[in-house]
């Protein structure tokens, strides 16, 4: 890996070069999303099934593209079954974790008669995509199912690829059935975001979509927003390891590869204050990489996005971690705890040599939808909140109004809106 000082011009230009990997880089695919959008809006089950042969290989209709209890029975029956003892343990710990989001609707009243509150309430549909191909992704559909039904969405509805012979991989299958979806249709792509949108005859359309997706499926997702709700528009994985010169650094080196793999454009990057510790982590990824299955697309990604940074002191490498934001955050310096409280800008945060950042992916309990591309500065980790919304409750006694009413028919008079006054006023006419 590359090894860098770490001045004001390389934290501007690793900045740069980050932002570069966004969904929003990536606009000449966008009249080609709009386009399936469009075309599944006014044609609907005709052109998923259409855009489904095309894209994926797979003949589809009304009667096949929802996967049946048969063929989710048989997907345990296809799964080893030591992931699915696995799986289990997982989501007991992402459900306990979420539990503790929880938000309840509240009251308070006042003698005069004033009655003010909160009423939550859990959205009643809401649509995961999960990405498929040739890899499968149970923990992904852990992770964004389990949290809605901690919320109580009353209907959760998964769509993700199918195979050339319309078969979706057998662990997502028993995932998807154990963290309790609803239905599942054998659709992925743009078209699937659109059907989940807007509905078709077999596909409802729901509340809200969740769920990752190659840059086709972000650009449909951020097109389709007003329509329904999204999480988010996720870009490609990143970590950032903060460490200083106690970290091991065959811990560093393998934590940095571990999101490297994910594809070419990955970003792994090494903040320290020692140099010796970058040298060293550099040989150690050397190793690692020639020995990994992965090997081309960690390659790619580390010549693309992988950086070692060397600053004057934690301190500076503290203030670059905060602007960069990364999704997952590793802290391996002599006193974690401490440095995390200078932390103000990450979606994962990971303390100590013993927390490497696959145990948030998969066991854990926190969710590993995470902000991306800098978006931590201002969004959080997927979590309960997403899948509820809020109404504000509002009550008074025509005593609690008397003393008051005068001030707000003054306040509407000054914006102009008679018609607002009037409707406090009107009340208390002699």
């Amino acid at each position: 890996m590359r090894i860098l000082e770490l001045t004001e011009e390389t934290r501007k230009n690793l900045q740069e070069d980050l932002l570069k990997r966004s969904p929003n880089s990536y606009t000449e695919y966008e009249a080609r999303v709009n386009e399936i959008i469009g075309q599944v809006r006014e044609r609907r089950d005709e052109a998923v099934f259409s855009y489904t042969k095309q894209f994926d290989g797979a003949e589809l209709g009304p009667e096949t593209v929802r996967v049946s209890r048969e063929e989710v029975e048989a997907a345990y029956q296809n799964t080893e079954p030591g992931l699915i003892e696995v799986m289990k343990k997982s989501l007991d710990n992402i459900r306990a974790y979420h539990e503790k989001q929880k938000q309840y609707s509240w009251f308070d009243s006042r003698p005069d008669g004033v009655l003010l509150g909160q009423k939550v309430t859990a959205l009643e549909k809401v649509g995961v995509y999960v990405p498929g191909g040739k890899a499968s992704y149970p923990s992904s559909v852990l992770m964004n199912v389990i949290p809605a039904k901690v919320a109580g969405v009353q209907k959760i509805v998964m769509v993700t690829p199918c195979s050339r012979e319309g078969n979706v991989n057998p662990a997502t299958l028993a995932a998807a059935d154990l963290a309790g979806v609803d239905e599942i249709y054998k659709v992925g792509g743009a078209q699937a975001i659109a059907a989940l949108a807007f509905g078709t005859e077999s596909i409802p359309k729901v509340d809200k979509i969740v769920g990752p997706g190659n840059i086709y499926v972000a650009l449909a997702k951020k097109a389709v927003f007003g329509h329904v709700s999204i999480d988010s528009i996720a870009g490609p994985s990143e970590i950032l390891v903060l460490a200083d010169g106690t970290a091991n650094p065959r811990y560093v080196a393998a934590d940095l590869l571990s999101q490297a793999e994910h594809d070419e454009l990955a970003s792994a990057i090494l903040i320290t204050d020692s140099q010796s510790l970058a040298e060293q982590v550099s040989r150690e990824v050397e190793k690692f990489t020639a020995e990994l299955s992965r090997k081309e697309i960690i390659e790619k990604s580390l010549e693309n996005y992988g950086y070692i940074l060397v600053a004057e002191d934690m301190g500076e490498a503290v203030l670059a971690a905060n602007e960069i934001a990364s999704e997952h955050l590793e802290i391996l310096t002599a006193d974690p705890f401490g440095t995390m409280m200078e932390i103000k800008n990450a979606g994962a945060i990971f303390l100590g040599e013993y927390a490497s950042e696959p145990l948030g992916d998969y066991f854990a309990g926190p969710n590993h939808v995470l902000p991306t591309n800098g978006t931590a500065k201002f969004f959080s980790p997927l979590g309960v909140d997403d899948f509820i919304k809020k109404s504000s409750i509002i009550a008074y006694s025509k005593e609690a109004l008397e003393p008051i009413y005068k001030d707000i028919v003054q306040f509407a008079t000054s914006e102009q809106l008679t018609a607002h006054a009037n409707s406090i006023k009107v009340r208390f006419e002699a």
